[in-house]
């Protein structure tokens, strides 16, 4: 027998997602790059981004969970302990390394059948990267000054061919990014990156969809389908047979939030016997690549709040900003900040303030010292 859905409000859904996001305790993996590999492990991966109008938003968001962030501890991490790597998720992201097997069918995917993007990578030229990389080592672009440019195809394009074959090799997995200065990557084998003598054996489709319902539990606490499976159409198929089938054990409980119906939620027993405990209170500055601002939809129904990114918008036509920030206070978000660094002149610079709510004089004062916080660490090493 299909069992009722558990109804709550939409203050106790928000209070469930930013404690699973863990942003509301002030420090909750500590310091130092244990705490970002712990960070990347609990939230599933961390998304990386080009735009640097404010610091890049993997670094940003990082910063929102570890307040003495350095990004050093993430150059470790990913290149000395190699306890991170990179791959596609939604989005190019830091995913844990233990993750990798979840990730090995898509690569081997990628060997059978590259998407159009690389199309014109062929099977000559990849085998002599391949070789170029045993002989020579780590290579970034930079390191490849020895080939004639094209002209570009694309915006996001490269005017050496080297790069489409380096990315193309990327996706197969027989490449990794083992370093980064900034946007500039190095690649090396992904064997020889791991140390490894054997690669990890793929899982499964039914070990995936456990993952990745696991993995959005976890960092989500209330979960839908589509916040499973963001921009993952695909795989929505086998992992709402594994929803059902933990439903009927009792494993997990169906949920509506504010009496909305059309939009189904599950969560664990324990989320929801938890004890709702104070609400959130502190202040944060969010990237809108953020795990909790990027679901658009998700950020709509929860917080009511519909954030717009206008990076790609014509200035006269933006309503925020280029880049406009989300600013969380407690568990409302407040304003919207667009904000940019004036790397030069040694400030964080208000392009437009959007106010949401009236916050008062002691409100002002506490998102006036979350600017000073985020300044000083676009400001610092």
């Amino acid at each position: 027998m299909a069992r009722s859905p558990v109804s709550i409000d939409a203050a106790r859904a928000r209070h469930i997602w930013i404690a699973a996001q863990r942003l509301d305790t002030s420090e909750p993996f500590g310091s130092g790059p244990a705490a970002t590999s712990a960070a990347i492990a609990h939230l599933g991966y961390v998304q990386i981004d080009t735009i640097n109008v404010i610091e890049r938003c993997h670094h940003h968001i990082l910063f929102s969970r570890i307040p003495g962030y350095r990004r050093s501890d993430l150059a470790q991490v990913q290149s000395s302990d190699k306890s991170v790597f990179e791959y596609w998720t939604h989005a190019l992201s830091y995913v844990p390394s233990a993750d990798l097997p979840f990730y090995v069918p898509a690569m081997k995917a990628q060997r059978s059948g590259l998407s159009r993007w690389f199309g014109s990578v062929t099977p000559a030229e990849t085998k002599a990267m391949l070789k170029r990389l045993r002989a020579e080592g780590p290579l970034s672009m930079r390191d490849i000054s020895d080939e004639p440019l094209v002209e570009k195809n694309h915006p996001w394009a490269s005017r050496k061919p080297s790069k489409r074959v380096l990315e193309a090799l990327f996706y197969q997995g027989l490449v990794t990014v083992s370093a980064r200065q900034g946007m500039l990557k190095s690649y090396d084998l992904m064997d020889r990156h791991f140390g490894w003598t054997t690669p990890p054996k793929p899982a499964t489709a039914r070990q995936i969809a456990a993952y990745k319902l696991d993995r959005a539990l976890r960092s989500q606490g209330l979960v839908s389908l589509d916040s499973i499976c963001h921009l993952d159409a695909p795989g929505k198929a086998d992992v709402l047979a594994l929803i059902e089938s933990r439903v009927r054990t009792k494993k997990l409980v169906p949920v509506t939030i504010g009496g909305n119906d059309k939009v189904s939620h599950w969560a664990a027993p324990d989320t929801l016997d938890s004890a709702a405990g104070e609400s959130p209170h502190l202040v944060h500055i969010l990237s809108p690549f953020d795990p909790l601002i990027i679901q658009r939809k998700r950020l709509k129904l929860v917080f009511d709040y519909d954030h717009l990114f206008e990076a790609y918008v014509p200035a006269p036509k933006r309503k925020l900003g280029y880049f406009a920030l989300p600013v969380l206070m407690g568990d409302t978000i407040v304003a919207a900040l667009d904000l940019k660094t004036d790397r030069a002149a040694g400030k964080l610079l208000i392009q437009q303030a959007t106010w949401l709510e009236d916050v008062g004089a002691e409100g002002r004062a506490a998102v006036d010292e979350a600017l000073h916080r985020f300044e000083r660490f676009q400001l610092g090493a």
